[in-house]
């Protein structure tokens, strides 16, 4: 069960206040984020469980803070999300998308498919790309995905980007990989289990470390 900081009624308050302080919104559609909210929660919930991150937990009980600066970005991309999805209203979208960007500094655009389960930490000027995204991906500031002519990367399972780092263009990245800081990999593929450094062409990869990832991953995520 997600337990919120705040009641309902106040995190709506806390919504339009801060909607309504960079764009023009009105009834319906405040009435159609209103229909998308827990829809949104839901989404949190079943990814916030599998973080072991101790501010997304009160004990036992999964918590969503909407003072958590990562929390609350999170709330606004699948709320923006849910909403694109509808097909009801991209103005909505957009100005959700446009309050996440202000709230955060970061670009999770509301097209883009991210996994079911995913975090982010100090998430300033980061930019997710329309890549393929799988379960357990995580990135931290300064992180870039984006296309090079129109490709973009497909990331496996439990990928860890670490801050400043990019990946570009046709780039497959295997499961269990971590992307060392400030690496820059362009049109190049990771073997699964590795660590990488540098950037391309000259890239330096680290093969065989599936425990060492898998290690550093269990302090991120429970698995089970």
């Amino acid at each position: 069960m997600l337990v919120s900081a705040t009641t309902p009624n106040d995190l709506r308050k806390m919504l339009y206040k801060q909607l309504e302080s960079f764009f023009l919104l009105g009834e319906e559609e405040r009435a159609l984020i209103d229909s998308h909210i827990e829809s949104a929660l839901s989404k949190l919930e079943f990814s916030f469980s599998r973080t072991k991150n101790k501010y997304y937990h009160d004990e036992s009980i999964v918590r969503f803070d909407p003072l958590h600066g990562c929390q609350w970005a999170r709330f606004l991309y699948e709320l923006s999300r849910s909403v694109y999805l509808s097909g009801e209203s991209v103005s909505v979208c957009d100005k959700l998308y446009g309050l996440l960007k202000v709230m955060a500094s970061a670009d999770l655009f509301y097209q883009v498919e991210l996994p079911d389960v995913f975090m982010f930490d100090h998430p300033l000027g980061a930019i997710m790309g329309r890549a393929l995204y799988s379960n357990y991906f995580t990135f931290s500031q300064g992180c870039t995905v984006g296309n090079n002519n129109g490709v973009y990367p497909v990331f496996g399972e439990s990928v860890f980007m670490l801050s400043n780092s990019k990946v570009i263009g046709s780039s497959q990245i295997g499961d269990n990989v971590i992307v060392a800081a400030n690496c820059y990999i362009k049109d190049t593929d990771i073997p699964s289990g590795s660590f990488v450094f540098g950037e391309s062409p000259h890239l330096t990869i680290k093969t065989g470390r599936l425990d060492q990832v898998r290690e550093y991953a269990e302090k991120v995520f429970d698995y089970e």
